[in-house]
């Protein structure tokens, strides 16, 4: 490789260090501003809780969405695209699970701590042990255990057979139908939201079709072995 291809190269990656940093940052900025404004307009207000527990549950929502729609494409992708694109998107992949996860939990504590929402500790913790809507908020819990044990397989999944994880990881399809339910029967504003939630359906349902489309590029095995790169 000459000088002039390294340097080249040296200054490429600076730059989209460099981007990520500011898109980090510009997005870290944004969500201040979204974080306080939403946090001036709660101010005081008894309905707060109940507010920032719905807010943290859509967001967790629209976050596993995204969550399942980048492990469809990573199927789909592992087969024909590179081996280091494959491992960048694991990674996001990853990430996505991990801000879901933390949303999730601020759903789940600001609910069960607000004597408004009527829920409590005992209805997250037991299956129709809530007063506030028993069946949706069971279909979540489900929905959640379903969640925690995709990723904990995909944790894992580098260290165990294919055979062994691959076919409980699935269940993270499993896991967002469920959550769908929770959200959809579950909210008092589901009118509100419901183009939201038809929406992300159609899509999630247009992706897994594109997913499961055939794919003469590579074999199945090959693609298998190249998704496990990285892990």
């Amino acid at each position: 490789m000459s000088a002039a291809h390294a340097s080249t190269l040296s200054v490429a990656t600076l730059l989209r260090r460099l981007g990520i940093v500011g898109a980090g940052a510009l997005s870290a900025g944004i969500s201040g501003v979204a974080i306080g404004l939403a946090a001036r307009s709660v101010a005081r207000n008894r309905m707060a809780p109940w507010i920032i527990g719905r807010a943290s549950g859509i967001t967790s929502y629209l976050l596993i969405v995204a969550l399942v729609l980048l492990g469809l494409v990573l199927a789909r992708t592992s087969k024909t695209g590179s081996a280091r694109r494959t491992i960048r998107r694991i990674r996001l992949h990853a990430w996505l699970a991990t801000l879901a996860l933390a949303f999730t939990v601020l759903h789940i504590v600001v609910l069960a701590t607000d004597s408004y929402a009527g829920v409590g500790w005992h209805g997250v913790l037991v299956p129709m042990g809530a007063t506030y809507r028993p069946v949706a908020t069971t279909l979540g819990q489900v929905g959640l255990v379903s969640g925690l044990l995709a990723g904990v397989t995909a944790a894992f999944g580098g260290h165990l057979p294919l055979r062994l994880w691959w076919p409980i990881h699935k269940v993270a399809a499993v896991s967002l139908l469920l959550v769908w339910l929770h959200g959809f029967f579950g909210g008092s504003d589901t009118a509100a939201l419901r183009p939201l939630y038809l929406g992300t359906a159609g899509l999630v349902l247009a992706v897994a079709a594109f997913r499961y489309a055939p794919v003469r590029e590579r074999s199945e095995a090959q693609a298998d072995e190249r998704f496990l790169v990285g892990r």
